[in-house]
């Protein structure tokens, strides 16, 4: 693949189709959804929490433990900061769980990280790259960014269902499973512009990555079998914290930093975490 179409694809393609995602998101909302979550907050406060403090944690912890290099390290921390992404609400339906816990968090998720997700992002090219030179980013141009990728189709999409539910649910529909076959080829496309580092770093890189999903989903579930939650709301609660944005991940590393070597992470996260999950779902149906 030539340059001029690398970068057509990394700049224009996979961000559009992360908003067809976002929006598809968004049209699956209701105001009742969030109506839900404040007449119950404790579910959806315990997972958020999850998401956004024991996950950055927890991926800064197994940077550490690794020693991974400056751009695996950087790719694992950008992955963690991302909020939850269609793919945890597609798996928490396939699970038979609380699919309106699953998209209320997930749309709160991408509000807040907005603002968090270029933080965390900075702190992980200030630190792991302090003794060598950054890829370049800002911090204005990343939040605007996330914006336009997430918010704004997420509200477009909420505006649709608001003001024309039928043509919403008409559209969600398809837009649902053209959403996962964007996924799953933005993740083959990610896989394959950087085989050549994924293969020469698959033993450090493979080890880490299975360790913060399984101890993602184990510490997910654990939190929420203290905090007393029901069967269903604690397997949400642990898909949600376990199965990442790695779309997202990936399309602000390719299209802002640019730096394809950070994309690892992201891409062998998004291809164990199916596995994962799939396998995670079945030990918890015996308990739903």
């Amino acid at each position: 693949m030539s340059e001029a179409n690398i970068l057509f694809v990394n700049t224009q393609l996979i961000p559009f189709g992360l908003m067809l995602i976002m929006l598809s998101l968004g049209m699956s909302l209701t105001v009742q959804d969030f109506k839900n979550i404040a007449l119950s907050p404790k579910a959806a406060f315990i997972g958020l929490a999850g998401q956004f403090f024991l996950l950055p944690a927890l991926a800064f912890a197994i940077c550490l433990l690794f020693q991974l290099p400056p751009p695996l390290a950087t790719g694992l921390m950008i992955l963690a900061a991302c909020p939850g992404g269609i793919t945890s609400n597609a798996l928490v339906f396939a699970a038979r769980s609380d699919v309106a816990l699953s998209v209320s968090m997930t749309t709160i998720s991408s509000f807040v990280t907005v603002f968090t997700t270029p933080l965390l992002a900075s702190f992980a090219l200030w630190y792991f790259y302090n003794q060598g030179a950054a890829p370049d980013m800002s911090f204005i141009k990343t939040m605007k960014k996330i914006f336009l990728l997430t918010i704004l189709p997420v509200v477009t999409g909420m505006l649709i269902k608001q003001l024309a539910g039928t043509l919403a649910d008409r559209l969600v529909v398809w837009l649902r499973p053209t959403s996962m076959i964007i996924l799953i080829l933005i993740i083959i496309y990610s896989t394959y512009v950087s085989k050549d580092r994924v293969l020469s770093n698959i033993e450090t890189a493979g080890f880490a990555i299975l360790m913060m999903n399984v101890l993602a989903l184990g510490l997910g579930t654990f939190i929420a079998i203290k905090a007393q939650l029901g069967p269903k709301q604690i397997t949400t609660i642990g898909i949600e914290i376990g199965v990442q944005n790695a779309t997202m991940a990936t399309v602000l590393i390719l299209a802002i930093l640019e730096d394809v070597s950070l994309a690892i992470m992201p891409t062998l996260y998004g291809v164990w975490m199916l596995v994962s999950a799939s396998i995670y779902i079945r030990l918890r149906q015996k308990h739903t």
